[in-house]
């Protein structure tokens, strides 16, 4: 018996992770909305943007950055500043060892902190170093040591 691999599609390819779920979509939102809600005047929150890490291009789900200016004028593909912390949601389709990988690749740059949200679990790790972490979930409030953030757990999940 033949196995066949299944296709990967244009998104993986070019984004070279899978196609994000319903669930994750969600998340991701509420995520981007709880940050900027609470954290907006200390941070500048970027949802999947290419970034060059170290000659390698990669795209976080989403990325806390420092106070950054808007030129609307001018806009680019890729940027080199790197996110004080990145956010990878798992996805139905992913191993999380991808994700732990990932992260591992983001400390290597410079990176300060990685979160792994489980969507299935309600909960987040907070990584402060490739093999530190704590694990927060719902109804629980995540901290981040490397920015200060604190965000209640259940508004993600919604």
């Amino acid at each position: 018996m033949e196995t066949v691999a299944p296709e990967i599609s244009d998104y993986e390819l070019e984004r070279g992770k899978p196609v994000p779920s319903k669930n994750h979509s969600i998340v991701q939102a509420n995520a981007v909305f709880e940050l900027k809600t609470r954290c907006r005047e200390r941070f500048r929150f970027l949802s999947e943007i290419n970034i060059d890490v170290a000659g390698r291009v990669m795209v976080p789900d989403i990325g806390i950055f420092q106070p950054m200016a808007v030129d609307m004028a001018q806009d680019q593909i890729v940027i080199e500043q790197l996110p004080l912390t990145t956010s990878e949601i798992l996805s139905e389709s992913q191993a999380l060892n991808e994700l732990i990988d990932k992260a591992n690749a983001y400390f290597q740059a410079g990176v300060k902190s990685c979160w792994i949200v489980l969507p299935k679990m309600r909960g987040v790790a907070v990584y402060s170093a490739p093999d530190a972490y704590v694990l927060f979930h719902n109804p629980q409030t995540l901290t981040d040591p490397a920015t200060g953030i604190e965000l209640p757990l259940a508004p993600l999940f919604e």
